[in-house]
């Protein structure tokens, strides 16, 4: 038996008026419902030291479906706010997990505005999406195709800060089988001068997406603040032609990511990457608007659940792993590699380009722990007399 992949396809739609009043009662609704749950759920834990399951906060929707003061919940679909519930119960398995921080409120500015409807709460014919509480489809701009004979198990429809419309419908997607095996491995390693380096000594470009929109940016956010706060009209028009400019380069980094990441997946079988620890770089007040352009977690994430996808393997490097500073000939460990030396020629004669000689490193180590489960393999030691499994290094340099 066939087990397909359910994936997610996006596309945008434009709402009418009315569609577009109902959907926004529905976000308002939503967020209400998971603030409320997400109190309760505080409360009980707090005074009594109780675990408030997604069963009684179901009840208790549906007591405040009957108070006066909610009864404005009545008029929307049930089925989102019940989702809303569900989420907030996996929010707190992922804390009591040990995956997550502890569930937080929903802002009316800050949170996505979404909401989630089963398959009870929409009609999916003849390729036209119907809601439930509306008389109309949805005007989806149809950019690819699904699956044929596909049919969503959930639709979520949401609103990001630009303003734009988007509806995701899951579905099985049976185009999606493990590609053949190649045998082909290559070693990653993530920079900011350029965006990747491959241990087959290829350089990725670093696109720089913030920095070319960083002047448009800037102007849009210094006319936002000028604007008196408050709800105002033009204080919103502001807000969004800020949220458009930031739109627009996710929108880059993110078409760019999956090009680079889907070629990865289908060139190689086996792709070492560094275990970095981003937030901690992020630290860093010089470099940390870069790497947050080069978003290298995004990266990391599609690469990850692609290779899953198509039958490939990532391997995670320790981050305290030497990388920049092991030869990749002979083993040698250098004891200082500052940022600024792009270029350095270790003691049998080899020069090396910092970031392929990373990259090729990474690959190897990485192999090793494939092979016999290992964290990184052992290696010679350097002048100084200390050893790459026995110094104590400080965090690779990006």
């Amino acid at each position: 038996m066939t087990t397909h992949v359910k994936r997610a396809f996006k596309y945008r739609f434009c709402p009418t008026d009315a569609q577009a009043a109902e959907l926004s009662r529905t976000f308002g609704c939503v967020r209400k419902v998971y603030n409320m749950a997400l109190a309760a759920r505080t409360e009980a834990w707090t005074l009594r030291q109780e675990r408030v399951n997604y069963n009684a906060t179901s009840a208790m929707l549906t007591a405040w479906k009957k108070t006066e003061e909610l009864a404005f919940l009545n008029d929307v679909s049930s089925v989102p706010l019940q989702q809303a519930l569900r989420h907030l119960q996996t929010a707190f398995a992922n804390f009591f997990g040990k995956r997550a921080m502890y569930p937080r409120f929903k802002s009316l500015k800050k949170s996505r505005k979404s909401a989630e409807y089963t398959s009870s709460a929409f009609r999916f014919r003849d390729g036209k999406l119907t809601l439930a509480k509306m008389a109309e489809p949805l005007d989806i701009v149809w950019s690819r195709p699904l699956p044929d004979g596909s049919m969503p198990s959930t639709v979520t429809v949401s609103q990001d800060a630009a303003g734009r419309w988007y509806v995701s419908l899951l579905v099985e997607d049976p185009t999606i089988q493990p590609l053949p095996a190649n045998g082909r491995a290559v070693g990653v390693d993530a920079g900011l001068d350029h965006l990747l380096t491959l241990s087959t000594g290829e350089k990725v470009t670093n696109p720089r997406h913030e920095r070319r929109d960083r002047a448009g940016l800037a102007k849009a956010q210094r006319e936002l603040s000028r604007k008196a706060k408050g709800d105002g009209v033009n204080r919103a028009k502001a807000r969004r032609r800020v949220a458009r400019v930031h739109a627009r380069i996710a929108d880059r980094r993110r078409d760019t990511l999956h090009k680079i990441t889907t070629r990865l997946v289908r060139e190689n079988q086996t792709i070492v990457i560094e275990d970095l620890t981003v937030r901690n770089l992020l630290k860093n007040g010089k470099l940390a608007r870069s790497i947050s352009d080069a978003a290298w977690s995004q990266f990391r994430s599609m690469l990850e659940y692609k290779a899953a996808w198509y039958g490939r393997e990532v391997i995670a490097v320790d981050r305290w792993f030497p990388s920049s500073k092991l030869c990749s000939c002979c083993g040698m460990l250098q004891e200082k590699m500052p940022l600024n030396v792009r270029t350095w020629t270790c003691d049998c004669g080899i020069t090396h380009d910092r970031d392929v000689n990373a990259a090729r490193n990474i690959l190897a180590a990485g192999l090793a722990v494939s092979a016999c489960g290992a964290g990184v393999r052992p290696q010679r030691s350097s002048p100084g007399g200390q050893s790459a499994m026995k110094q104590e290094t400080p965090r690779r340099e990006p």
